[in-house]
């Protein structure tokens, strides 16, 4: 089924991608939210009418909860949206789980890692605590993709660089407040993982569907 709908994923890829523009253009309100909704909400749908099973739902909710997270994100703060990525991130540990392939011993280094990597980020001390539990949430996605039978060059990637894109959000809390490559690289690796991660977990179920 996924192979039937390429214009909705090309759609969600184009409106992705698109947002990059944003940086630049420093749109703000309900379109320019909306907007920046449009590429992961259009891979959740892609995902959730490509592959009608439960593990199908998992993935596109997971999805659906990251572009919560976006909106959310600009429309209210960075504490709610990180609750409704924290979200997303434990249904995709559910999916992963479901399909592990190596020990999770190796799961929880690599949570473990990501989680003190960002408490070490921020300036703010008092608010490292708080990012340390979110990046643990993320770390744990990474370490069950990384773990799980979903091919590494497109869902371990993904996850890779999802984690990367949250860990430059922290710097520039932190070392990296001056720099400017924070702003240029935080949506298109975010955005680039998110659509890996879809494609990855979609064709490999949908394969598997067919077979």
């Amino acid at each position: 089924m996924a192979s039937r709908l390429p214009f909705l994923f090309a759609a969600a890829l184009a409106a992705g991608a698109s947002y990059t523009a944003n940086h630049w253009l420093d749109l703000d309100g309900p379109a320019a939210i909306a907007w920046k909704g449009s590429g992961v909400g259009l891979l959740a749908l892609w995902a959730g009418l490509a592959v009608r099973t439960p593990d199908g739902r998992l993935i596109a909710a997971a999805l659906a909860l990251g572009a919560l997270g976006d909106m959310l994100l600009n429309a209210i703060g960075l504490t709610v949206g990180a609750v409704a990525f924290l979200a997303g991130h434990l249904l995709a540990c559910i999916l992963y789980l479901r399909h592990r392939r190596l020990p999770l011993l190796l799961a929880a280094w690599l949570a473990g890692g990501v989680a003190l990597l960002a408490y070490a980020l921020p300036d703010d001390r008092a608010a490292a605590p708080g990012i340390a539990l979110y990046a643990l949430g993320l770390g744990a996605m990474f370490g069950t993709a990384v773990t799980s039978r979903f091919p590494r060059v497109t869902v371990g990637l993904g996850a890779a660089l999802f984690v990367f894109s949250d860990l430059l959000i922290f710097a520039q809390m932190g070392p990296l407040a001056r720099s400017p490559l924070p702003g240029l690289l935080i949506w298109p690796t975010y955005f680039a993982g998110q659509a890996l991660i879809a494609w990855g977990v979609v064709r490999t179920l949908d394969k598997e569907a067919a077979a």
